[in-house]
């Protein structure tokens, strides 16, 4: 099978990082890599994954029985709120490590910023970081970031902080853009890439998504996938079925007019998680 050519953005430190990546949480629940596989063999190379997912031997094993080698992926896993402070993250990831099958990550993330909604979080976080900085420094990974940072939180961790984050994964799609924290990263030169970039299945049967990918002969998961690309934003979309995972790498033959990109990126909050790092999980 012929892999698509996506091309790669490049992070903050120079290194390149695929343009569109795969989704792991809660791919894997039958607990085996079969799904991780055919990803492989549909094309893709960056795997998203964190300790959390509970799925890193899955995704080691498939790396591993798809004869490739390991230079020929792009590997992201995360340190989750219990696991955060100095000597737990770097634990944490030894532990991801040794579940990988690997001897560093492309790209090591703190999940979350707050361990709590009670406590301060902000040196609990700093240290987190830090560690990072130290893994970074060892070459145990290639690149740190954060996941689910607004401005606020990344703000304060760049007062102290000795490498800048190459990277920040939120929350991203049509309805529920956050463009402030998108805005702000860009200035500040941290690739953004969007998790559940497709929404939920409320954004995938929305008129206007139906509408207008019908206008360029698409899905809704490729005009949503192009729209992350277009702004500069990564995607990392998931399915389980091979054919909509292959339907997914093709967002780069085409491109969505201004005016489409205006109506996407005005339209009201759709198909939101209910997520929100500084809150209680929103119940619908």
């Amino acid at each position: 099978m012929t892999v698509p050519s996506i091309g790669h953005f490049i992070l903050n430190n120079g290194l390149p990082i695929p343009k569109i990546g795969f989704g792991t949480y809660k791919t894997t629940s039958m607990a085996d890599e079969s799904i991780i596989s055919a990803a492989i063999e549909q094309g893709y190379r960056l795997f998203d994954t964190a300790s959390f997912y509970d799925n890193e031997p899955f995704i080691a094993n498939a790396i591993r029985h798809s004869g490739l080698n390991r230079e020929d992926f792009f590997l992201t896993s995360k340190v989750w709120k219990t696991q955060m402070g100095y000597e737990n993250t770097l634990a944490a990831l030894n532990e991801s490590l040794e579940k990988l099958q690997t001897d560093y990550l492309d790209l090591y993330l703190i999940h979350w910023p707050r361990a709590n909604l009670t406590d301060p979080w902000q040196t609990l976080m700093k240290e987190t970081w830090q560690a990072l900085e130290l893994l970074y420094a060892e070459n145990k990974v290639r690149a740190i970031g954060v996941s689910n940072f607004l401005q606020s939180h990344l703000e304060v961790l760049l007062t102290d902080a000795r490498v800048r984050p190459a990277v920040n994964q939120i929350e991203f799609h049509p309805g529920y853009t956050q463009s402030e924290t998108v805005a702000f990263c860009q200035k500040e030169g941290i690739q953004v890439e969007a998790w559940s970039p497709l929404g939920r299945a409320s954004l995938l049967g929305n008129p206007i998504l139906i509408e207008i990918a019908a206008n360029y002969g698409k899905s809704v998961s490729q005009l949503c996938i192009r729209f992350a690309l277009q702004q500069d934003v990564l995607p990392l979309p998931k399915s389980s079925h091979p054919d909509r995972m292959r339907q997914n790498l093709d967002g780069f033959d085409f491109s969505i007019s201004e005016a489409d990109m205006d109506r996407l990126l005005s339209m009201p909050r759709t198909g939101w998680s209910g997520e929100h790092p500084d809150a209680e999980r929103v119940v619908f």
